[in-house]
C-alpha cells in the first residue's frame, strides 16, 4: 500500500503541469506539521533524484500581514532549486505559474556551512557574506490559495520562483531592521513594510531557519540563498505586469511577467 505523504507528494507534483488540487485535508490535518513535512521531504528527494539542484531555502510566512492573509500563525520553511531563479529584470513566463503573487523580500547569502542548533540572530552575521534585494513569487498547487499551514507546508512553503537584486550589501553598518520596502507593480506602489516586520528583523528568521535544519541534521551550505521572509503583504500578479521592489539601504530588483511567446 503506497505511503499517504508519498500519495500527496505524488498529489502536488501532478498539478505542477497547470491544474491545482483541492487542499490536502482529506489526507493530511491542517495542524499536523510533522506529516506536512514529510510530504514536501518526499518531493524534495524526488526531485533532488531528477536532478534538480537546491541552492538554498525560503522561510515563509515571517511577516503578520501574510499571516492573516492566508489564516496560519507560524513560519515554515521549504527548498529553492536553481530552476526557479529569475534574472534580475528578466522574465517569468505565465505557463510557468499558476496562481502567483510577489513579495519583496531581503535575501541573505551564506559565507559559510552552518549546522548549529542553537545559533542567534547576533550570532548569524559572522555567517552571512552579504544581503540583496530579493522579490519571492509565491505559488500555490492548492485550488485558491485556500491553505492551511499543512497545505503550505506540503507544497514546499508555497514556492515559485526568486529574483535577486545586483547590488551587494555586507551587513556590518546596514540596518534590516527599520529599513523599508516599497513593492511596485507597473510603477504603482502594490504593498510596503519593513524589516521589523519578518519576525522582527530578518536576522531573527535565518537563525529560526537555521535552528530548525540543524535539528534535522541537514544545516546550511556556504553559498545558500536564505529568503528570510516577506517584509509586507503579498500582492497578485497577472500577465504583463513589471514588479519592481526597493528595500532601503539594501538596493532594488525587479522582474515581468508576461504572456507566453
Amino acid at each position: 500500500m503506497q505511503d499517504v505523504h508519498e500519495i500527496l507528494a505524488e498529489r502536488l507534483r501532478e498539478a505542477y503541469s497547470g491544474q491545482a488540487v483541492p487542499p490536502l485535508r482529506d489526507l493530511l490535518d491542517p495542524r499536523d506539521a510533522e506529516s506536512a513535512y514529510a510530504v514536501q521531504d518526499a518531493n524534495t528527494r524526488f526531485w533532488v533524484n531528477a536532478g534538480r539542484q537546491i541552492v538554498g531555502r525560503k522561510i515563509g510566512l515571517t511577516a503578520r500581514a501574510v499571516q492573516q492573509q492566508l489564516g496560519v500563525d507560524q513560519p515554515d520553511y521549504g527548498s529553492l532549486f536553481a530552476d526557479m531563479a529569475i534574472a534580475d529584470g528578466g522574465e517569468l513566463f505565465a505557463s510557468r505559474a499558476l496562481q502567483p503573487k510577489a513579495e519583496a523580500e531581503v535575501a541573505l547569502i551564506m559565507a559559510r556551512d552552518l549546522n548549529d542548533a542553537e545559533i542567534t540572530p547576533g550570532g548569524m552575521v559572522a555567517t552571512i557574506d552579504h544581503a540583496v534585494a530579493g522579490i519571492e513569487i509565491v505559488d500555490s498547487r492548492i485550488e485558491n490559495w485556500k491553505i492551511t499551514f499543512a497545505d503550505t507546508v506540503a507544497d514546499n512553503g508555497s514556492s515559485g520562483f526568486f529574483v535577486l537584486g545586483s547590488d551587494r550589501r555586507k551587513l556590518a553598518g546596514l540596518d534590516l531592521y527599520t529599513c523599508g520596502m516599497a513593492l511596485e507593480i507597473d510603477g504603482a506602489v502594490a504593498a510596503v513594510g519593513a524589516g521589523a516586520a519578518c519576525l522582527g528583523h530578518p536576522l531573527n528568521a535565518a537563525a529560526w531557519l537555521a535552528r530548525a535544519l540543524a535539528r534535522l541534521g541537514i544545516g546550511l551550505k556556504a553559498g545558500d540563498v536564505l529568503l528570510t521572509g516577506a517584509l509586507g503583504p503579498m500582492a497578485v500578479i497577472q500577465p504583463g505586469n513589471h514588479v519592481r521592489a526597493s528595500i532601503g539601504g539594501v538596493g532594488t530588483v525587479s522582474f515581468s511577467y508576461v504572456k507566453d511567446r
